[in-house]
């Protein structure tokens, strides 16, 4: 597992921040450890750095993978992040959506978030933003980008989209074969 170039590093810490904001430093710094991010076959995992130092004694064609995978860079040196990095996201985030129980199961098969399903959304937040997607009893179950602002979302049509779908958790069944 290698060290990300600044170049990745960058649009990694860019498109965290989309979602957590000033947060990412709490992704490094934890009260059980240091973590880091390393990168093997363009996928970033997100590993502690004692964990790391057991990991650098197994042979690196023999290692599949260390840590969570939080995501991959495409062949356009993208990155996209996976709905394994869910759980690191969902506890930093500002800006949250939440969806009614008759929506959740049309955002599990990939569709986005419309008005007619949307339950609440956080106070203030801008178009484009990051989000994470909960459940009404405070489940998290994906992630999007807003489509809306907050205050433009009151006065839409029913139909109209308030997030645009990015990740789910039904992709653990949907693409278990490219999620390592």
């Amino acid at each position: 597992m290698k060290v990300l170039s600044e170049d990745r590093t960058r649009k990694l810490f860019e498109k965290l921040t989309k979602y957590i904001g000033v947060n990412v430093k709490l992704l490094i710094d934890r009260p059980d450890g240091t973590y880091c991010f390393r990168e093997k076959k363009d996928r970033v995992y997100y590993i502690s750095e004692r964990l790391l130092q057991l990991a650098q004694t197994v042979k690196p064609d023999h290692l599949i993978s260390a840590g969570t995978c939080f995501g991959k860079f495409t062949k356009t040196n993208k990155f996209r992040l996976h709905i394994t990095a869910l759980t690191y996201i969902a506890p930093y985030a500002p800006y949250k959506i939440w969806v009614k129980p008759s929506a959740e199961q049309q955002f599990l098969y990939g569709h986005h978030v419309i008005k007619s399903g949307l339950g609440r959304i956080t106070e203030n937040v801008p178009k484009h933003q990051g989000v994470v997607i909960n459940t009404m009893s405070d489940i998290p179950i994906g992630f999007g980008v807003v489509a809306r602002s907050t205050t433009e979302c009151r006065h839409a049509d029913p139909l109209a989209t308030i997030a645009f779908h990015q990740a789910d958790i039904g992709e653990y069944i949907r693409s278990e074969d490219t999620l390592v």
